[in-house]
């Protein structure tokens, strides 16, 4: 098996209702994302995904997210913005844009350079 992966950023303030502390109020993070790739097969090439298609899928999906309150984004209107619903929400979204052989395997998504959780689906 073979596996590819980028890094990406964004920029966002969030608030986690019902979060008895500070993280309730609002706050904000400058996040990085590492989006990992994987397939049993190369490419013509030689390579498992393009890196440069890949990082463009991710930035796709993080424009919607940068700069912005994600309380007020359709997938967090409900839902808390904590970096696991982050990290399932940009999965979600990259995974019908992630063609087969290839499949996404992992998102990981870092608050801060000491703290990150990843999101793979069991299957």
């Amino acid at each position: 098996m073979f596996t590819a992966r980028v890094k990406d950023s964004f920029s966002a303030a969030h608030r986690l209702r019902g979060y008895d502390g500070d993280c309730e109020r609002l706050h904000g993070h400058n996040y990085k994302v590492e989006v990992i790739v994987r397939s049993c097969e190369l490419d013509h090439l030689g390579i498992v995904m393009d890196f440069r298609q890949l990082k463009q899928l991710l930035k796709e999906v993080l424009a919607g997210m940068d700069h912005q309150y994600l309380n007020d984004l359709p997938a967090f209107t409900v839902m808390n913005p904590s970096a696991e619903n982050i990290a399932r929400h940009i999965f979600t979204a990259l995974s019908a844009k992630v063609k087969a052989p290839v499949e996404l395997a992992e998102v990981i998504v870092w608050e801060n350079d000491a703290c990150c959780v990843s999101y793979c689906p069991q299957g």
